[in-house]
């Protein structure tokens, strides 16, 4: 039964459990009202008892006996009471089976008061007797039978058993309907939830079409509602990420295999070449040589630069820095000596804005390669002759390095991705502009490790990428 009961639909269950309740509540209101009113009809046959003995002691006090009769089926007798003994007067109208009469009048002689008690007279049933003294030593005792009061309290049990039973099962049947009414919007969130389940997940660019509708329910069933298509916006959301991850994955290995490929390539064609040169001209076997070695370094530095973005995307992997004191306007200052002299035709201007050294905790290696980065990216991506400035401020509790130039400046739809990696303005995949397009994706995720962020504001005639480094920095490791 348990399990029967388990594989119920809600809403059978609940009408169930209403029902029950329901048989309790009747059941403790029909007990209640039976013995009141069983309670009642016997005050009341008392009170007759009461009146009619009244009369009936008058007229044995005046004759000896009671001469007036009373009512069909009951009985009155007159006992002499003396000591322990009981004599009944005659004539009188009494049953066979005086007992229970005899039985009151005895107890009379030893109460001050009237007494009144049910008894169960043989051949006759049960009756409610009451006796009370007409005189010294004269017992008055009268008997109704209660046969009455059992019948309207039978009746009474069998109106409220009937009427119990239809109200119960028509509060069964028709809550069982408005339940399944008001649970309606429950069954349409598990039909959305059955039509997501059979919704192929697997697609890359899978979304959930389905949600679930309606004001019906109240307010749980509303608040319930609102979380399912929470729930499912946030799955959407989630496959939206997942496929946008999924298509830079493919981009992004597509893009790696290509610059890879490149000098690969290269170190192949110098390869055959030196092959066939090596044997006969010395001169063309160093020149092929001093190429493969060029190749395999830029080679290197392009595994360099994927190895150490893995190590800073890495979550369980602590950040390779090795954070300490360091002067960030001495550190812009080398970094700009090391441009002037890798590019003397690039003019470019240094402005520290810092009362003093700028002290902060960070690795001077990785800042070092982050300024190198963006003075890079302004020459690469100006005209030769573009000026180039940085500035070293104080902002607060961070530190600001903004590098600009005045080139033409970087459109507008391509500054949300010039921080991707293997991405270049330059449509066309060659190496005569800009390297492997992961120079800026290094720079940001460098910057992020130490707590900070960079930024770019570009148009033109003016591009600046703005550096912020938190003043109090790292601590030890």
């Amino acid at each position: 039964m348990r399990d029967s009961f388990r594989r119920m639909r809600l809403g059978t269950r609940l009408a169930l459990g209403l029902g029950v309740l329901s048989l309790a509540v009747f059941a403790v209101v029909g007990t209640a009202l039976t013995a009141y009113m069983r309670d009642y009809l016997e005050q009341q046959l008392g009170e007759q008892l009461k009146l009619i003995q009244t009369v009936q002691a008058k007229d044995a006090a005046a004759h000896g006996t009671v001469r007036r009769k009373p009512y069909y089926g009951w009985y009155t007798a007159v006992y002499d009471v003396s000591g322990g003994s009981v004599s009944l007067r005659r004539p009188a109208d009494v049953p066979e089976d005086t007992r229970p009469l005899a039985d009151l009048a005895r107890a009379m002689a030893h109460s001050d008061t009237e007494l009144m008690r049910t008894a169960r007279i043989d051949g006759e049933g049960t009756y409610r007797l009451r006796g009370c003294e007409v005189e010294p030593g004269v017992v008055l005792v009268s008997a109704a039978p209660v046969e009455g009061v059992e019948e309207t309290v039978e009746r009474l049990v069998t109106v409220q058993v009937v009427v119990f039973a239809l109200a119960l099962a028509a509060l069964v049947v028709f809550g069982r309907r408005m339940l399944r009414r008001g649970l309606k919007p429950l069954s349409d969130m598990a039909h959305t939830a059955h039509g997501i389940a059979s919704h192929d997940l697997t697609e890359s660019a899978s979304r959930l079409p389905l949600r679930a509708d309606g004001r019906d329910g109240g307010r749980e069933v509303a608040e319930l509602r609102t979380a399912f298509n929470t729930m499912l916006e946030h799955i959407d959301d989630s496959l939206a990420v997942r496929a946008e991850a999924e298509l830079r994955l493919r981009r992004f290995v597509a893009d790696a295999s290509h610059e890879l490929r490149t000098p690969l390539m290269s170190v192949r064609g110098y390869a055959d070449l030196f092959q066939y040169a090596a044997a006969n001209e010395p001169a063309e076997r160093e020149k092929h040589l001093a190429r493969l070695r060029a190749e395999a370094a830029r080679m290197g530095v392009l595994l360099d630069d994927l190895l150490l973005l893995a190590r800073l995307d890495a979550a369980e992997v602590e950040a390779p820095l090795r954070p300490e004191d360091t002067d960030l306007t001495e550190l812009v200052q080398q970094a700009a000596d090391a441009f002037r002299a890798a590019r003397p035709d690039r003019p470019l201007t240094v402005t520290a804005r810092a009362t003093g050294p700028l002290v902060l905790r960070l690795d001077p290696q990785r800042i070092r390669q982050v300024l190198d980065n963006l003075l890079v990216n302004a020459a690469v991506h100006t005209p030769p002759g573009t000026p180039v400035t940085v500035e070293v401020t104080a902002a607060g509790d961070a530190a600001l390095v903004r590098v600009a130039d005045a080139g033409p400046g970087i459109p507008a739809d391509h500054r949300d991705r010039v921080f991707d990696r293997f991405y270049r303005v330059d449509k066309a995949r060659t190496r005569d502009r800009g390297g492997s397009g992961l120079g800026l994706a290094v720079a940001r995720s460098l910057v992020r490790a130490h707590g900070g962020d960079i930024g770019l504001t570009s148009r033109p005639g003016a591009t600046v990428f703005t550096v912020r480094l938190p003043a109090r920095g790292l601590t030890d490791p």
